[in-house]
């Protein structure tokens, strides 16, 4: 008996730069997990780092950096892609525009958050990608008829836009053709900030706000020594968010032994902070360490290892040529042939 074929996952995401533990807790450790389980595609949407003012230069070394740590921490290199190697997405985007209402994307809410966002860094200009970014994600999703996307609560309304495109070409084409891609709720930890807790783990609120994948061990140490811990207004009896998130950290890193000893020494009430937080730095270390051994293994082969990507991008592009193949066809546009 032939063996059922597996759901595909797509997930995917933007090179802004080094990799922190609030990425790789959130979400990244979870595509590695998901491996196991699905035939997974995980990119790098180096379109999307566009919508916010961006540096070329930068922009493309930022993507072959975050290439390597997502190889460093466990994705396949036959599962990733590059964005801009499949310029696909593009013209489906262009496309799924001619189905998506204006009136859906000015409900969009991260666009207002990355509105102000925008003016802050670019003097007040707000690109039109900004506000359309949404369709170019639901093309990245659709394109590989993906039955299943990762996603947080805040993702939501992204994946529900993406299954409105998806629903409207259908009923506007007369066919299925398009899969309605699932949310795929997983237990994947919020991190905060070390600085402050009451904020999410975030390169962009400055380095004390977040503690990257590869950081060198005495930052590490310090970041989580300067942690805050008790913020003062916290109601009596729970836990402040601090302390919540060093044992959040602790639990990620899977060091359940130290994890369950703190728990018990704080609510037995004798839990010292120094305690806590050496445990943490400890558990960090060990997974740093790891991930940095393993990323020099492949930095020692870089050009073998970008020819692997964009082989894999191009192998990748395949589905998704298909997918653009078959859109036109029943949109009645013009394919190229051969």
């Amino acid at each position: 008996m032939s063996e059922a074929k597996r759901k595909q996952v797509l997930s995917a995401i933007q090179p802004t730069g080094d990799m922190h533990f609030g990425n790789y807790f959130g979400a990244v450790k979870n595509w590695v997990a998901l491996q196991e389980k699905y035939d997974c595609i995980y990119g790098v949407v180096d379109y999307h780092a566009m919508t916010m003012p961006f540096n070329p230069k930068k922009l493309r070394a930022h993507t072959w950096e975050l290439v390597f740590n997502l190889l460093a921490v466990g994705v396949k290199a036959e599962s990733l892609f590059i964005q801009s190697l499949v310029p696909e997405h593009t013209e489906l985007c262009w496309i799924f525009n001619c189905f998506t209402s204006y009136g859906q994307l000015t409900r969009m809410t991260q666009f207002k958050d990355k509105s102000r966002q925008s003016e802050e860094a670019g003097g007040g200009f707000i690109s039109a990608g900004l506000f359309d970014y949404p369709v170019l994600q639901a093309a990245d999703i659709l394109i590989y008829r993906a039955d299943y996307v990762p996603v947080g609560k805040d993702q939501e309304q992204h994946l529900e836009l993406t299954r409105d495109i998806a629903q409207r070409f259908n009923q506007q084409m007369g066919k299925e053709y398009f899969v309605l891609p699932e949310p795929l709720f997983t237990d994947t930890p919020k991190i905060a900030s070390p600085a402050d807790p009451t904020r999410k783990m975030s390169k962009s609120a400055g380095d004390k706000h977040y503690i990257s994948l590869f950081e060198d061990e005495a930052r590490i140490r310090k970041k989580i020594r300067s942690a805050v811990t008790d913020t003062g207004a916290t109601p009596e009896g729970q836990m402040s968010p601090g302390v919540k998130n060093l044992f959040e950290l602790l639990k990620a890193s899977e060091d359940m032994d130290a994890y369950e000893s703190l728990m018990k020494d704080y609510q037995a009430g004798t839990l010292k902070y120094v305690n806590l937080k050496d445990a943490v730095a400890d558990a960090l270390v060990r997974l740093s360490d790891h991930f940095k051994e393993r990323k020099a293994a492949l930095m020692a082969e870089k050009k073998e290892v970008k020819r692997q990507i964009k082989e894999s991008s191009a192998r990748i592009r395949t589905i998704a040529q298909q997918t653009v193949r078959d859109v036109k066809e029943l949109c009645g546009l013009q394919n190229v042939k051969g």
